[in-house]
């Protein structure tokens, strides 16, 4: 009998979700932050270019869209597709997993 494997699909959506700074993005966008600016400013540590990629990635993956709004000037805002929503409760559990069992870092706690 051969040992069981893992699914392709869960670990296809666990290597996107789980991609640095990609959980962050998405819980981000889930509490409001739609504008780049706003999304870059509530992540501590992320730079231009990681967040841009992994709003690209999102992007392609069909988990956030990129809506270009006709104004003066041109504003970008991302928003969680119905995919992106879908991830809802999966965040809200790993929040509260986290708050359970993942220590604060020295630095954070103080």
């Amino acid at each position: 009998m051969s040992p069981p494997s893992v699914c392709t699909r869960f670990h296809i959506a666990l290597e996107l979700i789980g991609a640095r700074w990609s959980g962050a993005v998405i819980s981000i966008i889930f509490k409001g932050a739609h504008r780049y600016a706003d999304i870059k400013a509530a992540i501590p540590g992320i730079n231009d270019t990681m967040l841009a990629r992994r709003l690209r990635e999102l992007e392609s993956a069909g988990i956030i869209e990129r809506r270009v709004l006709a104004t003066s000037p041109v504003r970008v805002e991302y928003h969680l597709t119905e995919m992106g929503q879908e991830l809802r409760p999966v965040v809200d559990e790993l929040v509260t997993w986290a708050h359970k069992w993942i220590p604060l870092p020295e630095a954070a706690s103080a």
